[in-house]
């Protein structure tokens, strides 16, 4: 397997592609405005203490200044003593005798600023990796809640063995329940490095300084999306590429090679035709080259594939059509879920099969495309109903909730009522007008298709009701106005 991975950069966003074989698999995307705080580790000062509140304002540079709460105040537990036992005892102490005015304060950042509050802070740091949760406080080893029991205490002992005697504790998240020692090695070399840079720059820097930011995509990029599998990692910015090289050449030396400056005239993405795939992949109908075809329904509580051979008859019988047709669906959908980024629940509805030895290999096909995602899968075999069920972890949003909105005309549903259906209300809304009020005349303001509908094919409709209620009704079109948006003006 080839793998390059493309990185278009602007001020305002950044866009990743993660493209294996010459096609397009995943898709990462990182706006300016919509980074958020959490995560990032600042050198406060204490502004304020209020006894009555047990909180303190700390200015860390922000436009307002953030909150510490007594509960957030970080105490290492005692010998034998549990993390949420030593945090009950620290609230015990008022925070008037653990914070004073002017003190300078290593903070990090738990909770984004809303409206008119403050972030929310706490003093215990936890630096995230790719693998592993760093706590250079504690000396606490934790292992996922949702990694099964049977392993957890297998995987806390190797991870105690891996870390033995240098000081921290570290949690190992989930996706780093399959991880060599190599890469868990790795990891922990650069949390342990991110912690010293952190030290270092509290006892250089002046008070409301930034001390460590949370990585952003192109850092993301080199520590979570490299492997050995990457041929090239091309960037079309000058800036950003020095960036990623120093990034490089202090945490991830065996990226650098890989990194390359791309300073060819066409834009980036043009290369593999990459916003065409994403387009394509905000659409509900994804084809099939052998002209068959996927519809994908993402809804609140699960996202749904239904499989079609469409046009496809090209098979010696139906029963090998059909076979061909979700086998090749098989492997589009596993794509599908990781270029689109879904999460949750899914439901498949592969076209039905009567060979057990097809169901088999389609279900075989699917596991092994799904092997290769990064994110935790599990698939499960064929339903009673001929369904096959699996889930997959929310990792971010889905690339439709990050790139699209509700459609403001049909509020999200998909359909709009017809003309037919939206004048009929119409009707009957001057109906219930005309039995509340006595204006000289009734206005109807709507869009234009249901006006040229009005007169029309209902213009006898409306005359009846405009003789029924005894008042003229005038019709007025409005071209901005959706097709079941309208309004009745009593005049």
């Amino acid at each position: 397997m080839q793998e390059d991975i493309l990185i278009n950069w602007s001020p305002q966003e950044t866009r990743v592609a993660v493209v294996e074989n010459g096609v397009l698999q995943e898709l990462h995307v990182e706006r300016t405005l919509e980074r958020g705080l959490v995560g990032n580790v600042y050198l406060g000062k204490v502004a304020r203490v209020l006894p009555g509140m047990q909180s303190a304002f700390i200015d860390i540079g922000l436009e307002r200044a953030a909150f510490l709460h007594v509960a957030d105040v970080w105490h290492p537990p005692a010998e034998g003593e549990t993390i949420s036992a030593a945090r009950n005892q620290a609230t015990q102490i008022p925070i008037e005798k653990q914070v004073f005015e002017g003190q300078s304060l290593v903070v990090q950042v738990i909770k984004d600023p809303i409206g008119t509050k403050g972030a929310r802070l706490s003093t215990q740091i936890s630096i995230a990796g790719r693998m592993l949760v760093f706590l250079p406080q504690d000396d606490h080893i934790g292992v996922s809640q949702k990694i099964p029991q049977a392993q957890r205490d297998a995987l806390r002992a190797h991870l105690q063995a891996l870390v033995a005697d240098q000081g921290g504790g570290f949690i190992l998240r989930t996706n780093g329940e399959d991880a060599t020692e190599q890469e868990l090695a790795d990891d922990v070399a650069y949390l342990r490095k991110a912690w010293k840079r952190i030290r270092e720059a509290a006892t250089k820097l002046v008070p409301k300084s930034l001390l460590h930011q949370d990585l952003s995509l192109l850092q993301r990029v080199l520590r979570d999306l490299s492997t050995e599998h990457t041929q090239f990692i091309k960037v079309d910015s000058q800036e950003q590429f020095a960036v990623m090289q120093a990034f490089c050449q202090e945490f991830m030396p065996a990226a650098a090679q890989k990194l390359v400056h791309y300073k060819g005239e066409r834009p980036i993405f043009d290369l593999f035709a990459i916003d065409e795939e994403i387009a394509k992949a905000l659409g509900r109908r994804v084809e099939l080259k052998s002209g068959g075809y996927l519809i994908v329904d993402q809804t609140e509580a699960l996202t749904t594939f239904d499989v079609n051979t469409g046009g496809y008859v090209g098979a010696r019988n139906f029963d090998d059509t059909i076979f061909k047709t979700n086998l090749e669906a098989a492997q589009a959908i596993a794509r599908q879920l990781r270029l689109r980024n879904l999460g949750g629940i899914i439901i498949v509805d592969f076209i039905d099969m009567t060979p057990p030895e097809h169901r088999d290999a389609v279900l075989t096909e699917i596991r092994k495309q799904l092997a290769r995602d990064r994110v935790k899968t599990m698939c499960g075999g064929f339903s009673q109903l001929g369904l096959v069920e699996m889930t997959r972890k929310r990792t971010r949003e889905s690339l439709a909730h990050m790139l699209c909105e509700p459609c403001p005309l049909c509020e999200g549903k998909g359909i709009v009522k017809t003309p037919r259906s939206v004048a009929y209300d119409i009707l009957r809304e001057i109906l219930r007008e005309a039995r509340q009020f006595n204006p000289k005349e009734f206005r109807v303001v709507a869009s234009p298709k249901v006006i040229e509908l009005f007169l029309d094919e209902e213009s006898q409709h409306l005359a009846g009701l405009s003789e029924f209620i005894g008042k003229p009704v005038s019709l007025q079109s409005e071209a901005a106005m959706g097709q079941e948006q309208y309004d009745i003006v009593l005049l």
